[in-house]
């Protein structure tokens, strides 16, 4: 098996296509999960970021940090992308990071000129030790130890699992404490429910979790909504014909009853709740389990293994059926196509509108390469305008003196009016920011907490100078 990189970030933003990455954290293990090497970084905010201020309370992240750290972004970001590289193949766990950190590492890594998808190709595999925990307390009840919400669920995070389940992580919502908290979790699972875990490893990457679920005659998966984790023995029926996600029938329900029914009919049965229909995002590392995992289950176990498996069968038998699921599919995709709004994508946010070419990911390691004297000329091989305004905002970011006078003032004045602005964006603005100030210090002054009202007043000074900066423009 190949190692692992369990890793962090800590954010200026819940936002992935606005935010800034400003701590990193990340640990190489073995397979076995002993420590072989750690990197641990904390950057300068880039001045074209606005940061939201309950994203620095909760990291701790005071804006003389912001202002003091030794590297700037882009030389976090290319430590981070060599020492990922010497580390060599791996594969990639966080806690919630393929929806949150791998997304906002995709796009930090394609708007400072990487390849975006370093941690799923070249060998590489991703995981998400979240859905890896609710699926193991899911088939061993009480592998992990957790809180209880008001509503009576089990809480999955990370600051009050590891207390109650005997981890040492230091600093809760550092990046390295993180990253040390969610591999103590990952050790417990590892031992106390070692086929979960096993079973998870099979899974990281999208093409081997999609020939599974395809060869298999039927499997058990979890999935998590309102509060829960919800098992369901399913059988491959078809790929989505647009997101290429596999379709799977919940066995649950008497297959004979939909197979020969008329197209019209089946898309409207197909609407109803429960769904007879469910998607595996086969990307998203999902937990496939031997179907006996989910004959503990009650709604699963009046029905018996016998009659579940012959289901199965009767689903893989009937292609027709596969292929009109596939029809009805594809006409309810052309029409979210076509009612789709057109609003303009910005550059920040298209890292999936278009993919870059070979020839792009040949020449942009050599803008790294190139001093930076020479990199606008690197800049202007590549046939991709995105990346073109993203090395210029680098340059203006990091050696504005080499840009010429008419394309740092166009880039200035482009960052001020959005940083400005008083409409509702995409973006962090000024004035968003004082907004939420206001809010937060309402909040903490009722709840009598004056640490966090210091902190506040800080970031409103930190605020005040952006705002003094870009309105001299």
């Amino acid at each position: 098996m190949s190692n692992f990189v369990f890793y962090d970030f800590e954010t200026s933003s819940s936002n992935k296509s606005w935010g800034q990455i400003i701590q990193v954290g990340a640990i190489l293990t073995n397979d076995n999960l002993e420590e072989l090497d750690r990197y641990e970084a904390r950057c300068r905010l880039s001045p074209s970021i606005i940061p939201e201020a309950m994203a620095l309370i909760v990291n701790k992240s005071s804006p003389k940090m912001l202002k003091g750290a030794n590297l700037s972004h882009y030389e976090m970001i290319r430590q981070l992308v060599e020492t990922l590289k010497r580390w060599g193949m791996a594969t990639f766990i966080g806690f919630n990071s393929i929806d949150f950190d791998e997304e906002f590492l995709r796009t930090t890594l394609f708007q400072t000129l990487e390849y975006p998808y370093l941690t799923s190709t070249s060998g590489n595999n991703r995981g998400d030790l979240l859905n890896l925990a609710r699926a193991a307390n899911l088939y061993y009840p009480n592998t992990l130890k957790n809180s209880i919400s008001a509503k009576g669920n089990a809480v999955y995070k990370l600051d009050k699992m590891a207390p109650l389940n005997g981890i040492e992580h230091g600093d809760a919502h550092s990046a390295i404490g993180d990253v040390i908290a969610t591999l103590g979790v990952a050790k417990i699972i590892s031992k106390k429910a070692p086929s979960v875990w096993k079973a998870s490893q099979l899974t990281t990457n999208k093409d081997s979790t999609l020939e599974v679920i395809k060869k298999e005659l039927y499997f058990c998966t979890n999935e998590y909504f309102y509060g829960k984790s919800r098992p369901y023995i399913q059988a491959f029926v078809c790929q989505h014909p647009k997101y290429q996600w596999p379709k799977c029938f919940d066995l649950k329900h008497d297959p004979s009853i939909y197979l020969d029914m008329p197209a019209e009919a089946l898309k409207v049965e197909m609407g109803k709740n429960p769904k007879f229909l469910r998607t595996v995002r086969h990307n998203k590392h999902p937990i496939i389990m031997n179907p006996s995992y989910g004959n503990e289950f009650d709604e699963y176990k009046m029905i018996g293994v016998e009659k579940l498996a012959a289901r199965a069968k009767l689903i893989k038998d009937h292609k027709q059926f596969a292929e009109k699921i596939s029809l009805i599919l594809q006409d309810e995709a052309e029409e979210k196509e076509q009612t789709r709004s057109q609003e303009d994508v910005y550059e920040e946010e298209s890292i999936y509108t278009k993919f870059t070419s070979a020839e792009v990911n040949r020449i942009m390691p050599e803008f790294h390469k190139a001093e930076w004297g020479k990199k606008l000329s690197v800049l202007d091989r590549l046939k991709d305008e995105r990346l073109h305004y993203f090395g210029r905002r680098l340059i203006y970011e990091e050696k504005p003196e080499l840009l010429p006078k008419a394309e740092y003032n166009q880039i200035h004045k482009t960052i001020a009016k959005r940083l400005l602005s008083t409409s509702s964006e995409k973006w962090n603005t000024i004035p968003r920011t004082y907004s939420e100030i206001d809010t937060l210090r309402e909040k903490f002054e009722r709840e009598g907490q004056p640490e966090k009202l210091t902190i506040l007043d800080d970031i409103n000074v930190y605020i005040e100078e952006m705002e003094k900066f870009y309105n001299a423009v």
